[in-house]
């Protein structure tokens, strides 16, 4: 008789995760499941839920293989309950187990369904993190803006990252500055190491490929990395061969080159293939050993430790109700082209099929091409918001949302940032080469070729003044809008109304 099943969900992959660490591997069971739940609450990405179930698969088998009894069940499985909850009463009802011991999820919606499950679930703290929750909640207590430089200020003197006693090395926290560099004339970089699929993969495949072949994606190539030891292959291919330059380049766009010198590694930390110590640790050692700038490294170290983190504290602290705030008022229906990239903008139109083919857009693109625009356009932020949960291989909704909610749409109202992260067409020309084969032409400002986001820039201003013509950030740019002439004002202002007015009908813009 089994008194206690160990739940591991597809995000939890890790030797050291908690439940495990509270289990007994000779009198309880783990289980696995792959549940059209948790695969289908948005339309995910194929590739995607192929990285996952493969990589469900093979840590399976690497369970079984240190020792561990493990009842797996696949998709296609015909006694597949179809709930993580169903599938932990199934194996109650096999087993006899009278309680289940998990890690806590990153989503509130499955913490929830944990809890209303009728056998007893202990949730443990997931402690992969660096932050625990009630240590975000003790750092963002009493102060008056939860800005992520402070807090991540306290994460590098808690791990001593980059550290010189109690200062930071070089005597900067931040090399920001120094990290926003067009893009070259030339790359060096290849890309992220890309893995053949094997027997397990090519079987995952064809289940999904059966099952969810309307999602929006392209499944194939396939060239993830599904198990710890190719996730540790792929770290130590950028950090030896990317790095160095990644820093410099890390807000440049291409429209011919997918990845620059990005590392492509964030969805094998959030799967838990990866820890954050293990990576953070790998760039600060190629500092140290000289083979990479510290502007690099810092940059690279800021995202894990810096916005990962503060995007998790963030999303726990805010609470279940953090995806449907809409600040701004925005209720435009989401456009049909974020689904097929048919537009005639150069930038959303390659931001938009690299996410289809890859499951993969960097930072900028994600924030200062697909989410500016959505902002700018008055999208409906929870309709922004689904649409990075399903189309991102590393989107989980406690780093998505925040990221999303807060930083690209300010649907929470500046928690996450003092000011929207909007721009003009400019910003885009000088971080990107998409300007020189678009249909529109960024240098103007009105009209039918103009730029969109030329004009929309100035009518979200002019829409928000209330709420933002006083921000400190922004009163250079409300001046700016006040001394054009009124004519000016008024072609702009006309220009965005027939642009929205065509977005609106569904017309190809």
């Amino acid at each position: 008789m089994v008194s206690r099943l160990v739940l591991i969900l597809g995000d939890q992959l890790s030797d050291d995760i908690a439940a495990l660490r509270e289990a007994d591997k000779d009198s309880d069971i783990i289980v696995m499941a792959e549940v059209m739940d948790e695969a289908a609450y948005v339309p995910h990405h194929p590739k995607k839920i192929a990285f996952l179930f493969a990589a469900m698969r093979k840590f399976a088998a690497h369970l079984e293989g240190r020792g561990w009894r493990v009842r797996y069940t696949r998709l296609d499985d015909p006694e597949n309950a179809g709930s993580i909850p169903g599938e932990l009463l199934r194996r109650a009802g096999e087993t006899g187990a009278t309680e289940v011991l998990a890690t806590e999820p990153g989503e509130f919606r499955l913490i929830a369904a944990l809890e209303d499950c009728p056998i007893p679930v202990h949730q443990f703290p997931d402690d992969r993190f660096l932050c625990s929750h009630a240590e975000f909640e003790a750092w963002a207590e009493g102060r008056k803006e939860l800005r992520m430089e402070w807090f991540y200020r306290e994460m590098r003197r808690k791990t001593g990252l980059l550290m010189e006693g109690d200062k930071p090395e070089g005597g900067k926290w931040n090399y920001d500055h120094d990290n926003r560099k067009p893009a070259p004339d030339e790359i060096t970089f290849g890309g992220p190491m890309q893995f053949a699929p094997d027997e397990t993969v090519e079987e995952v495949l064809a289940l999904v490929e059966d099952r969810f072949g309307g999602n929006f994606g392209r499944l194939r190539p396939f060239w993830f990395a599904t198990d710890r030891g190719q996730a540790r292959q792929a770290l130590r291919h950028f950090i030896r061969n990317a790095l160095p330059e990644f820093g410099d380049y890390q807000d440049a766009m291409l429209d011919r080159n997918r990845f620059l010198y990005h590392a492509v590694i964030s969805m094998y930390l959030n799967a838990g293939l990866l820890g954050w110590r293990e990576i953070c640790e790998a760039a600060e050692d190629a500092y140290r050993a000289g083979d990479a700038p510290l502007n690099a490294v810092e940059g690279f170290i800021r995202q894990v430790i810096g916005w990962r983190e503060y995007m998790r504290g963030i999303y726990f602290r805010e609470g279940p109700d953090y995806t449907s705030r809409n600040a701004l008022n925005h209720q435009r229906k989401l456009p049909g082209f974020y689904w097929t990239a048919e537009t005639d903008m150069r930038c959303m139109a390659r931001a938009i099929e690299q996410t289809r083919d890859e499951a993969y857009a960097h930072h900028i693109q994600r924030l200062m091409v697909t989410g500016n625009f959505a902002l700018l356009a008055g999208i409906d932020p929870h309709e922004v918001h689904e649409w990075y949960l399903a189309v991102y291989a590393d989107a989980y909704e406690w780093v998505e949302a925040p990221n999303v909610i807060g930083m690209s749409q300010f649907a929470d109202g500046g928690i996450v940032g003092s000011k929207p992260y909007v721009s003009g067409g400019n910003y885009i020309r000088k971080m990107s080469d998409y300007c020189n084969s678009c249909s529109y032409h960024v240098g103007d400002k009105t009209g039918d070729k103009a730029c969109p986001f030329n004009y929309l820039y100035w009518a979200f201003l002019h829409r928000h003044r209330e709420r933002f013509g006083k921000n400190p950030r922004m009163a250079q740019m409300y001046r700016t809008w006040m001394r054009m002439s009124d004519e000016k004002r008024q072609a702009t202002l006309e220009s965005a109304g027939a642009f929205l007015d065509k977005l609106s009908k569904g017309a190809r813009v």
